[in-house]
């Protein structure tokens, strides 16, 4: 009796997975079906096949949304806030996995507080001093900001990450006569890739679709990101799904092919291998 309930068990959470990955592409595959129509086709029958797969929608929408200049501040910024954001949380979550810390309980506080309040209260003060320091339009003083917004969860991630890793490594190293410099360098950062890299890509993640900051703080037509030259594109030609399907495809894209090639560092064992050799 146990095999055939065990079956079905499968069975049925195989079937909810696969309804849940049907329920997430469907959306991606209409946006894609729908880029190659014309605005006529899509109002007639959002859900019928394109008669021909003409490239005009994708040429019209990357002129209208200026996703030459987006694309290239969408990389500089997602690059920048990834950067500032791993090195940091990796600095940070170091000693505080490694060393007992008093005030712990008042810094985990903190950090729960740091990524609960919205921010949206600290936007016009950032702003303001933004302004005063001529920032404003800056790509990579906008992935500062959108870094320090990620860096307590990043630093939580990393922290436990870190406190999975067998401390008998850091012995070995300091009986060795390496420094905690050294312990960090050459064992722990090792030790800790793939945890960065998952920190990593929910970071680029963020820092691609962030809209608020971008919107606030890169101004101009120099300094749009591909989210702002959709919202941009989608002011002058809303009139015309087909173009505004093409260029959701335009801004969706990237990272999804950026996902799937980091997917398999993504998801690989956090400390395989750590005590080989």
């Amino acid at each position: 009796m146990i095999e055939p309930q065990r079956s079905r068990a499968v069975i049925a959470s195989r079937l909810l997975l696969a309804l849940a990955v049907m329920a997430s592409i469907a959306p991606l595959l209409l946006v894609l079906i729908n880029a190659f129509k014309s605005h006529a086709d899509i109002v007639q029958n959002p859900l019928a096949l394109p008669h021909s797969l003409s490239a005009a929608n994708f040429i019209a929408a990357w002129s209208g949304g200026n996703f030459s200049t987006g694309l290239v501040n969408s990389v500089l910024l997602t690059g920048t806030t990834v950067v500032v954001t791993v090195v940091a949380a990796t600095l940070a979550a170091f000693p505080l996995a490694r060393r007992r810390i008093a005030i712990w309980k008042l810094v985990s506080v903190y950090f729960l507080c740091s990524v609960t309040v919205p921010i949206q209260l600290f936007l016009f003060p950032l702003y303001f001093v933004y302004a005063r320091l001529g920032l404003v339009g800056n790509v990579f003083a906008t992935g500062v900001v959108i870094a320090a917004i990620n860096l307590p969860l990043a630093i939580l991630l990393l922290r436990t990450y870190v406190l999975t890793i067998p401390r008998e490594l850091d012995d070995a190293a300091l009986m060795d006569g390496a420094s905690p410099w050294q312990i960090f360098r050459y064992v722990m950062v090792p030790l800790m890739k793939p945890g960065c890299v998952t920190v990593a890509v929910i970071v680029a993640l963020n820092a691609w679709n962030e809209f608020l900051i971008t919107s606030t703080f890169q101004q101009g037509d120099a300094g749009f990101t591909m989210t702002l030259g959709y919202r941009a594109m989608a002011g002058v030609m809303a009139a015309d799904r087909g173009i505004m399907m093409a260029g959701a495809c335009i801004v969706i894209v990237p990272i999804i092919v950026f996902f799937l090639l980091m997917q398999r560092l993504f998801v690989e064992g956090m400390t395989a291998g750590a005590v080989k050799g």
